[in-house]
Parts: C-alpha cells; sequence; structure tokens
C-alpha cells in the first residue's frame, strides 16, 4: 500500500509545498483540498475527512 498521507505530509516538511486550495468539485467528486507542489507530482487532492490533519500543517507552512 502506498503511504499516500504520510508521503505528502514529509513533502510539506521538507519545503515543497508552493500553495494550497480549496474546490468544492475537484473531477466530479466533490469537495476538496488542493495541495500545490514544487515537483511531481504538482497536486495532491486530499478529503474533507482530512483537513484536519492539514490545518497544522499548512498554518506552519507556506501561506497561499
Amino acid at each position: 500500500m502506498y503511504p499516500y498521507h504520510n508521503r505528502i505530509k514529509q513533502r510539506i516538511k521538507n519545503g515543497e509545498l508552493i500553495g494550497y486550495d480549496y474546490t468544492e468539485n475537484y473531477k466530479n467528486s466533490g469537495a476538496r483540498l488542493l495541495l500545490y507542489f514544487s515537483s511531481p507530482p504538482f497536486v495532491r487532492p486530499i478529503n474533507p475527512s482530512r483537513y484536519a490533519e492539514y490545518k497544522e500543517l499548512l498554518k506552519n507552512s507556506h501561506k497561499n
């Protein structure tokens, strides 16, 4: 199993995050937090159920 969230959180801590945005309809699959990175994969979508996990990381990283 690919450690999707662990890898994303590590990328944030490494300073690869360049921005983020909230959308109500990402690829017709509903609301998502979109994280933008400086290297591939450039966009990582996060489900609303995981927003709380990312709130603190985003607060301490790049401001949108």
